[in-house]
């Protein structure tokens, strides 16, 4: 079964302070006409008198109930506004308003927050009667929503790259709220919404790469990506398929950056002493591709310039030599042969 769609609708309401001006003004008349009816009973003057009573009465007890249609909406702030269970209208811009005074704000993130708020205090209360202990609790979330840009620390959580390793890896998202109606009634909660598809998201596009490549000569110029080495351009796809996700909710993804990146704790240790082979075989590979490099250039140097004629034994002594002397990790000692090669 589809969600009904609700579009937004952006309604004008009355100035806030206008209406507190007529509203006050309205009581203080409700309270002289009480007055004034009490005059004219005493006078004898019984219609008048009621009639003055009864409207005053009835002022004094409508225009504080009036009162409830005055809201406040903060900058970059959005109040989404139900009547009687029907969508009444949202209102996008600043200021002191006044609406009708039996609409009600909607904002799950609040009525959570509420919640989850009630929920502590039960349990600090507990703690307290246990240890003595007071503590407190508050709730930072408003009635109206905010269109700010916000950032969600997603945390880090274990996944497995594309060759079954487990990773650990964590993800801020900056994101706000683009359509408050499709935000309120779209989805229960906006945020801990959001915070699900973050997961979800990070996990499907993880499993998608390995970790990183093998330090080989196959691999020094492929351009296949990987988590470490390719973390921008997989943030933005892990921000293209999150966008797709909460779209609906009405909310619109600024960024997602990686911020924590490593092999899990059970395979670390093997996986650093995998990296230091591969290390160690590739710089080999080209201290030998050098050291045959130079052993050719110097043969060929002595043969062109005539220096000293070698055969083939004599060619082959001394590039045992030189191999010797260039690819060994330590200082070699020179000997010097003062008789004959044979």
């Amino acid at each position: 079964m589809e969600t009904k769609q609700i579009t937004q609708k952006e309604i004008r309401p009355v100035n806030g302070i206008l209406m507190l001006i007529l509203i006050t003004i309205g009581i203080v008349a409700a309270i002289a006409l009480i007055i004034l009816g009490a005059f004219f009973l005493n006078d004898g003057s019984t219609a008048a008198g009621v009639a003055m009573l009864v409207v005053g009465i009835l002022g004094t007890i409508i225009c504080p109930v009036l009162y409830a249609g005055l809201k406040v909406v903060g900058p970059n702030e959005a109040l989404v506004l139900t009547l009687f269970g029907n969508y009444y209208g949202t209102i996008l811009k600043q200021g002191f308003y006044y609406v009708n005074p039996f609409a009600t704000y909607n904002n799950p993130a609040y009525m959570n927050a509420l919640e989850k708020a009630k929920a502590a205090a039960a349990s600090v209360e507990t703690e307290k009667g246990r240890r003595g202990s007071s503590g407190s609790v508050k709730v930072n979330a408003k009635k109206t929503i905010s269109l700010k840009d916000t950032t969600l620390n997603n945390g880090i959580q274990k996944v497995n790259d594309v060759m079954g390793n487990p990773v650990i890896i964590g993800a801020v998202v900056i994101w706000k709220v683009i359509d408050p109606t499709k935000a309120v009634f779209n989805v229960e909660d906006y945020t801990e919404f959001l915070s699900i598809q973050t997961d979800s998201t990070i996990r499907n596009i993880s499993r998608m790469y390995p970790y990183d490549l093998l330090q080989t000569e196959e691999h020094e110029n492929s351009t296949e990506k990987t988590l470490r080495g390719s973390a921008q351009e997989i943030a933005d796809n892990m921000k293209t398929e999150l966008s797709k996700k909460v779209e609906f909710a009405g909310l619109e993804i600024q960024e997602v950056r990686i911020t924590h990146l490593s092999y899990a704790e059970e395979i670390a240790a093997a996986m650093l002493r995998r990296q230091q082979a591969e290390a160690v075989i590739a710089a080999r590979a080209k201290i030998v591709d050098g050291a045959v490099s130079m052993v050719k250039m110097a043969i060929d140097k002595l043969g062109e310039e005539e220096v000293v004629i070698l055969d083939e034994e004599r060619k082959a002594a001394m590039v045992s030599n030189l191999m010797v002397v260039l690819c060994s990790e330590k200082d070699t000692q020179p000997i010097v042969n003062s008789g004959s090669i044979y």
